[in-house]
């Protein structure tokens, strides 16, 4: 007899499954896997600030049905944290659970913690150092798994694209900036970043960087892009594979949990014959990330917590 499946496991297991490769790219070593068939993961979170200084662990288990219907089971594993402040802190967590209801809330909890530990750390004079969190790193992944099944499309945005069709033909090209290579077993990724505020230049943007010899040579661009419209308070986004397997979703995933905007950005990527697997996805995570906070469209996680700033709504750059 067949099992039966939940209808929105696949969707679910898509949302997880981009999360997961996102926070891996925002926090990277903080960000441990401690059993990927089970979907425990764990990360180290610190204040970041000289003195006093506070850590603690978020352990979560992902359940089949997060984020649509399900949260996160989490355990906090911190020796200062006791009685009132655990309850005002696992309070927190949940408020937000609520709020964001159906949604991918990791982030947001994982920077609710940092918060509640810079306020905690500003507030008290002496601190007890939290026990070293042992944490176990994810196993390596098999090269062969290059053509993993393809994922269930995200929800995009598109119902404001007729603001935009009246726009004048004479906008002008916005500049594109490029970012460091990241290469592996012989496969190059190199990204491109640049400010978008309508379709057309996304468009502009694509002509102009595929007049590129070596760029239009890629085996794959994957892009993606978000455009803030003001009078609407949404989004228009979009983004593209270009023949990489669920690449262009889980880039876009990526700006979305950064929460950036009027932003376009492009990972080239030249395939070197050696199959790379998840790591894939990986590298063209970290490429977009990486070129993002180099021209200030989010802060690095080191940069925001030594600053005690909140990373988790960016604004972006503004274009003119």
């Amino acid at each position: 007899m067949a099992d039966i499946v939940n209808p929105g496991n696949d969707g679910d297991l898509q949302a997880q499954i981009e999360e997961v490769e996102a926070l891996s790219s925002i926090y990277g070593d903080e960000w441990c896997v401690i059993d990927e068939a089970s979907r425990i993961f764990c990360i180290k979170i610190s204040a970041d600030l000289e003195e006093p200084k506070l850590t603690a662990c978020l352990q979560i288990i992902l359940p089949p049905d997060y984020p649509s219907a399900a949260p996160p089971i989490y355990q906090i594993n911190a020796v200062w944290l006791r009685g009132p402040e655990r309850a005002k802190l696992a309070n927190s967590l949940e408020d937000i659970y609520v709020e964001h209801a159906g949604e991918s809330i990791l982030y947001l909890w994982v920077e609710k913690v940092r918060d509640f530990l810079v306020e905690k750390s500003q507030n008290s004079e002496t601190v007890e150092e939290p026990e070293k969190v042992n944490m176990t790193a994810e196993k390596d992944v098999d090269d062969d798994d290059e053509d993993i099944p393809d994922l269930s499309s995200l929800r995009l945005n598109t119902e404001n694209v007729h603001l935009f069709l009246e726009q004048a033909n004479d906008e002008e090209l916005p500049p594109i900036k490029h970012g460091n290579p990241i290469t592996d077993r012989r496969s190059t990724f190199q990204p491109h970043l640049a400010p978008v505020v309508t379709p057309r230049q996304v468009k502009m943007v694509l002509e102009k960087l595929y007049e590129n010899k070596k760029i239009a040579s890629a085996t794959h661009n994957i892009y993606a892009y978000r455009i803030y419209c003001e009078d609407k308070h949404s989004f228009l986004q979009d983004c593209e594979d270009d023949g990489e397997t669920a690449a262009g979703g889980r880039l876009l995933h990526l700006l979305q949990i950064l929460d950036v905007r009027n932003v376009m950005v492009v990972v080239s990527r030249w395939f070197g014959g050696i199959l790379l697997g998840p790591d894939r996805f990986k590298h063209i995570n970290n490429c977009a990330r990486n070129i993002l906070v180099e021209e200030g469209y989010t802060a690095s996680t080191d940069e925001a917590t030594k600053s005690g700033l909140k990373t988790k709504r960016p604004k972006g750059k503004k274009t003119k």
